[in-house]
Formats: structure tokens, sequence, C-alpha cells
């Protein structure tokens, strides 16, 4: 199945769980938890070889995500992979972990950014930055920060669906992309 198409399955399960998780009390981050130890799980390679033996039963391949996950999960999270299980959804877990992940980032008004730059950026820039995104997407904002000496200068901020690119070599890149056309 084409990505788009295991997104396009996967969003009904994700939106179930956020539903869920908004209403239990176990909350957004005990789900955001769970289903990135199952998703990491079931995308594992050994793992995706077990579960992909024809031989297992859909109750061995359930037994297996919880017996590898532990305690880390509780009795939701096991009647879910249950779900999953009988409909022979188990291979959606990464896309349901991330879909669940901008849902619970919409609601809570928050945004994941990578920001690479190429030095180390000092607390008082970082901070400065923080805030200047902060203003203009109007979301908190939870920086990831990385170090590529290649850029030359200046940093490259990527959001979900969005770049800016305020480096020397993009700029450099597009100079020379000017000077071609």
């Amino acid at each position: 199945m084409a990505e788009s198409e295991l997104t396009t399955v996967a969003r009904p399960y994700a939106r179930a769980v956020f539903a869920h998780a908004l209403d239990s009390r176990e909350g957004l981050g005990d789900w955001s938890d769970m289903l990135r130890i199952l998703a990491d799980t079931a995308a594992n390679n050994s793992v995706q070889e077990v579960l992909d033996n024809p031989a297992l039963t859909k109750t061995q391949r359930v037994d297996l995500l919880v017996s590898i996950c532990g305690d880390r999960l509780n009795e939701q999270a096991g009647n879910f992979i249950q779900i999953l299980a009988e409909q022979n959804r188990i291979e959606l877990l990464p896309q349901i972990c991330t879909l669940y992940e901008l849902m619970r980032a919409d609601h809570e008004k928050t945004l994941d950014v990578e920001l690479t730059s190429a030095y180390e950026i000092g607390d008082r820039e970082f901070q400065r930055i923080q805030d200047i995104l902060k203003d203009k997407l109007q979301r908190e904002v939870r920086i990831e920060s990385k170090v590529d000496p290649s850029l030359l200068g200046g940093a490259i901020v990527r959001t979900e669906d969005t770049v800016i690119d305020y480096s020397v070599r993009g700029k450099l890149a597009k100079l020379a992309q000017a000077m071609n056309s």
C-alpha cells in the first residue's frame, strides 16, 4: 500500500484514539508514549518479520506486541492493538502515531520545529529565535536544534509542511539558479 493510502486508512484509528485520550484519565501524554512505543516496536525489522509470519494467529500477534511493550501499555492500549489485529491493521501503528501527534499538537497549539544551523546556537540566540517563531506562527514552539557546517552560515527552519531556508548555501543555490535561467 502506498504511504498516502496508509495514512488515509490510519486516520480514523488515530481520531478514535485521540478522542479517547481526551476523555480518559491517562490523557494525551500517556497515549503519546504508548503509541510511540507501539509504533517503534511494530516498525522494528525483527518484530515485523515475526508479525508477517502467516502461521501466527491474530491473538498471537497481539500477545507478541503486548509482551514486548510490557507494563508500558495499559489495558486500553492492549484493546486497541486487538482491534487493529482483528482488522489486519497492526502495520498502521507508525502512521497512527504520527497522525495522533499532529492532532495533539493542533489541540495543544504547539509546533515541532527543526532548526539546522551552520554553528552551535547560544542560549540567548536560541531564545530569540523561539520567541520570533512563536509570534510568527501563533503557537508554542518546541525546537530541535542541529548543526550542519556545510550550510556555511545562517539556518534552515523546518516545520510540518514548511521549509524556510536562510542558509548561505541556500542563497548561493538560488543565485546560481537565477543566473542559469
